[in-house]
């Protein structure tokens, strides 16, 4: 079991010195726009991620006109209580703790507390470009799985450094290939593990999503997730060899796992070029439920689910599914914002469960 019981925020963004108890499975969280009720959920993903959902910059999560900020979390985890801790010094210095113990490598806690977030923004999950979906794909993988996310980093890292010097190799005209050599070497590696990884998840995954979908949109719709990569056709080795001369040109690595995708398609057509507003909805709810499911039979716990302003433009059909789904079976957390209280009230009181308001 995993439990959130309280949170202190210290000059983290609109908060200067606020705490809140949450006793609670179910925790609606209201108000109006620009309260507070995003903020206080990314402080809790800080305290599961080491960092924001919503910005890359820790500085641009601490108050205006102030220097630095502090989270702290009480959560009890399989029975134990622990105390979280995540502070960014004036001097831009970020320190995570765990029970007064700090991690060397903020890498080390991922998985720890898995969690789980719906925002509006995700709907470019849907509607972006590849590299969200390969996100989404990183960050469930990583928290299952340590040793994904060091080859992640280990292949980011190298793949930095072979794309410099590429751009080197073109702005000098001359280039060592014998240092492109060492980089492809070094990329190979982690590159087989992460695409293997993938293609070994996503065999069930991509189902499962599927199925959730239809639950989620109440009607059977003819969807299809498929997992592309150039590594289906050739080994990285080979890729990487074939590749070089367009390297050269393109002044970039135009082969490898960086470049993967999950097609979505309907009706033989690209999903996002086609589906409505709420099929895009319900496709990023499914991918987001199964990832919440694959957690909790990953960990044998649910995961913290954070659910942020997800109500707008959707039926109350939709509603009602994704409610009973995250409520109902999931038996974990949930943490919800809404502006319109009256609504979320209606909603949970159906469900005859037991929650909590916290009114911003």
């Amino acid at each position: 079991m995993l439990r959130l019981e309280s949170i202190s925020l210290l000059q983290f963004k609109n908060y200067t010195d606020r705490s809140f108890d949450f006793s609670g499975q179910i925790v609606g969280i209201c108000g109006n726009n620009g309260v507070g009720k995003t903020n206080l959920l990314d402080a809790i993903h800080y305290l599961c991620f080491t960092k924001s959902y919503f910005s890359r910059l820790d500085g641009n999560n601490v108050q205006q006109g102030k220097e630095g900020f502090r989270i702290e979390g009480r959560f009890v985890l399989q029975d134990k209580p622990e105390t979280t801790t995540c502070i960014f010094r004036e001097t831009g210095k970020k320190e995570f703790a765990v029970n007064g113990r700090p991690y060397d490598k903020f890498s080390l806690h991922i998985g720890h507390y898995p969690c789980v977030v719906i925002a509006p923004d995700d709907a470019t999950l849907i509607t972006g470009g590849s590299e969200e979906r390969r996100r989404f794909l990183d960050s469930l993988l990583s928290q299952v799985d340590p040793e994904y996310l060091q080859c992640l980093i280990r292949y980011n890292k190298v793949l930095q450094q072979r794309n410099s010097l590429l751009r080197s190799f073109a702005e000098a005209g001359i280039g060592d290939v014998s240092l492109l050599d060492v980089f492809d070497e070094q990329l190979i590696k982690p590159g087989e593990y992460i695409f293997n990884k993938r293609k070994e998840f996503l065999v069930s995954f991509l189902p499962q999503a599927k199925h959730l979908y239809n639950e989620i949109a109440t009607q059977q719709e003819e969807i299809t997730l498929l997992y592309e990569s150039q590594l289906l056709k050739a080994s990285f080795t080979e890729l990487l060899q074939a590749t070089r001369q367009k390297d050269y040109s393109a002044q970039r690595t135009t082969a490898g796992i960086h470049r993967d995708e999950l097609e979505i398609t309907m009706n033989n057509q690209l999903f996002k070029n086609i589906a409505s507003q709420g099929q895009r909805k319900s496709l990023l709810f499914a991918l987001k439920l199964a990832e919440m499911d694959v957690l909790k039979k990953e960990k044998n716990f649910a995961p913290l689910l954070l659910l942020d302003d997800v109500f707008e433009k959707l039926d109350e059909s939709r509603i009602s599914n994704l409610l009973n789904k995250v409520c109902m079976e999931n038996k974990g957390q949930v943490f919800i914002t809404d502006t319109n209280e009256v609504r979320l009230r209606q909603h949970l009181d159906i469900l005859n469960i037991t929650y909590e308001i916290i009114v911003l």
